[in-house]
């Protein structure tokens, strides 16, 4: 039984020390965002199980002696510490997915709230009825385990109910398989600890905790090194990568075009509104590019090149069909404009090129586009005046 408990423990320990080294590399991380912090917090609500997991086999492995208090105490602190990692996930998820309202303290009231209820009602019980919740070899009695197992259940259900709901609002396929994905994680950890029960001598829900949770870390890194964070889109890297692939930016069929968007008097706007409007104005143009991007159906690569200029290279079969996207952009721009209200209309100047051949090089179409965007600012400039 002693094997059995260092087999355990190592095991647990190991465990605990990659979770470890996930959050020190975090806490050292300057851009901590909203979805990064309660990752976080899962981390660490995972760590206090493998401890808790350590005690726990000190019992059961008879280290420890097994008693009323001792049984008690592993059960409800297994019970406590479940429930912290589905109530962290589910926060984690409602970041990911940016649920509105997600902050507000009725809201946050309203989620702890079952915990809250359960653990009184277990605290209650096992202070005054202690017979109900353990048999007489202390073991959870069946009552001991519906509560245990019932604030988990209500945060995985929660979970799953939402990203469901997300998902179905999605048109498209990666879209919908990016919210199930998340939301069916705890489930997951839910066969991992089913399988445990099958296997007890084997720490399976420990290393299947731990590979998912590593997968959705690298996901993670792999998401700060490719992804622009202010607007979601692919940053200069990322183009770097995709244009690494000739498979990408090449088609037999299709003509390539390499496009520059830039905000028309984006310092204006920065001098006079501030930043953030700044800021907002850039997410506006973005959002508009991606609602573009999937009603076309076009071929394309989407990035934020740098400050307020965006870059897309597209496969087309004419200019034409990239004429009807610049105008489908504008629309969508202004559109956004008046159902955001601001106190100034945002307009874009665009200039667009077709990279002929190998010999032709990327940067050189970038620069013929980048000039036509400098024409098309100007004649905009005219426009307006």
């Amino acid at each position: 039984m002693s094997d059995h408990f260092i087999y355990y423990a190592e095991s647990n320990i190991v465990c605990f020390l990659i979770f470890a080294i996930m959050l020190v590399h975090d806490r050292f991380n300057m851009d901590r965002q909203e979805k990064q912090i309660k990752y976080d917090h899962a981390l660490i609500a995972f760590m206090c199980y493998f401890v808790s997991d350590i005690f726990w086999t000190a019992v059961v492995s008879g280290l420890l002696p097994k008693n009323t208090f001792t049984a008690i105490l592993t059960n409800f602190l297994n019970y406590i510490i479940m429930a912290a990692v589905t109530y962290t996930w589910l926060h984690y998820v409602m970041a990911v997915e940016q649920a509105p309202n997600r902050n507000k303290r009725i809201n946050r009231f309203a989620i702890l709230f079952p915990f809250l209820i359960i653990t009184v009602a277990m605290i209650v019980l096992l202070i005054f009825a202690p017979g109900f919740m353990l048999t007489d070899t202390f073991e959870p009695s069946i009552a001991f385990n519906i509560l245990q197992t019932a604030v988990p259940f209500i945060y995985i259900g929660a979970v799953i109910v939402y990203v469901v709901r997300r998902s179905k609002q999605e048109k498209n396929l990666a879209d919908k398989r990016k919210h199930i994905y998340i939301g069916f994680f705890p489930l997951i950890v839910v066969v991992g600890g089913l399988v445990q029960i099958a296997l007890p001598k084997i720490p399976i829900f420990c290393f299947s905790c731990t590979v998912l949770m590593l997968i959705f870390y690298i996901q993670s890194m792999e998401v700060q090194i490719s992804i622009d964070p202010l607007t979601g889109l692919n940053n200069r890297n990322q183009l770097h990568r995709f244009l690494e692939q000739s498979s990408n930016v090449r088609s037999e069929n299709k003509k390539t075009y390499v496009m520059m968007i830039d905000v028309n008097d984006f310092k204006y706007i920065n001098d006079n509104f501030g930043h953030s409007e700044g800021d907002r104005a850039l997410v506006l143009i973005a959002e508009s590019l991606q609602t573009v991007v999937k009603k076309s159906g076009i071929s394309s690569f989407l990035g934020r090149y740098g400050g307020d200029e965006f870059i897309l290279v597209i496969q087309s079969d004419n200019e034409d069909e990239i004429e009807a996207f610049i105008a489908s952009l504008r629309s969508e721009i202004t559109l956004k404009c008046l159902a955001h209200d601001p106190s100034y209309m945002i307009t874009v100047g665009v200039g667009y090129d077709e990279w002929y051949s190998k010999q032709d090089s990327f940067n050189k179409c970038m620069q013929r586009a980048d000039h036509k965007l400098y024409l098309d600012k100007e004649r905009v400039k005219r426009h307006a005046s």
